[in-house]
């Protein structure tokens, strides 16, 4: 049997616990025997996570979940294979249920035909729906769901303790998860979303990529207004709500204003 290396009293991540990254983060919460997992990767790995949760001795039959931070297919391709492995059960929040039942490709961005990408994203059957305020016990652990959008409109996060299992919403250099119209993103509600754990009291953060840290207000605030800036940006199309460059120029046609250092040729 392996020695077990939690980050925090009942929470593993398995690329951590087996010294190189395998794909997405993947947590562990467990209580005594009871466990689940915090999303899953790609279907190519779960072998290797399975067999490092053998041998950290976790029993399978002890297995309460899994659980999808967001229907993203580097976090839940591996779904349907692992919850067959596992004997277990899927949880997710709603607006995931329709996209991982029908093995949607495009909202999980499993194909992006401009860039040649073809993912399998198998179908998988969820059983049990969570949302903001919910609580998942695993023996006498309590994991808070938080229902944070804007990355994608069924982005969950998780809250043990002092921690926070915050999905893509923020990692350690300020950046955030991909923003785009075919997962579902929101810019506005990214803003309040990530307000939200600024505001918080959460001690640290674990994202879903990259290493754990601190919750730092600041970089929680740069964050926010460089993403707030989107909101009137044509860089994000349909995704922002206005672009005062448009507004201009409805001004300056109008008005007949000829570009700065431009004269009007002669008659």
């Amino acid at each position: 049997m392996l020695p077990r290396k939690p980050l925090f009293p009942g929470i593993i991540e398995l690329n951590f616990q087996a010294g190189e990254v395998l794909g997405c983060n993947v947590f562990l919460v467990y209580d005594a025997d009871q466990w689940l997992l915090v999303d899953i990767g790609y279907e190519e790995t779960v072998d290797d996570y399975v067999e490092l949760i053998r041998q950290l001795d976790f029993p399978f039959s002890q297995c309460k979940t899994l659980v999808a931070t967001h229907a993203d297919v580097d976090h839940v391709q591996g779904l349907a294979k692992a919850k067959q492995m596992l004997r277990t059960s899927v949880t997710a929040h709603p607006a995931a249920v329709a996209t991982l039942e029908a093995g949607d490709r495009l909202k999980t961005m499993a194909e992006i035909e401009a860039q040649e990408l073809h993912l399998d994203m198998p179908k998988v059957t969820i059983e049990h729906q969570v949302n903001d305020g919910d609580i998942i016990t695993v023996g006498d652990l309590e994991i808070e769901v938080w229902h944070t959008p804007g990355h994608t409109d069924s982005q969950l996060s998780f809250r043990v303790g002092d921690v926070l299992l915050s999905g893509d919403n923020i990692y350690r250099d300020g950046c955030i998860g991909a923003i785009d119209a075919h997962h579902g993103s929101d810019i506005g509600a990214f803003v309040r979303s990530l307000e939200r754990i600024r505001n918080s009291d959460v001690k640290w953060l674990a994202p879903s990529h990259g290493p754990i840290f601190r919750n730092d207000p600041d970089l929680l605030d740069r964050t926010i207004q460089r993403v707030r800036g989107y909101l009137q940006m044509a860089d994000f199309g349909t995704l922002a709500e206005s672009w005062p460059l448009m507004d201009q120029w409805h001004d300056e046609v109008a008005a007949g204003t000829m570009p700065e250092g431009l004269q009007p040729p002669s008659a």
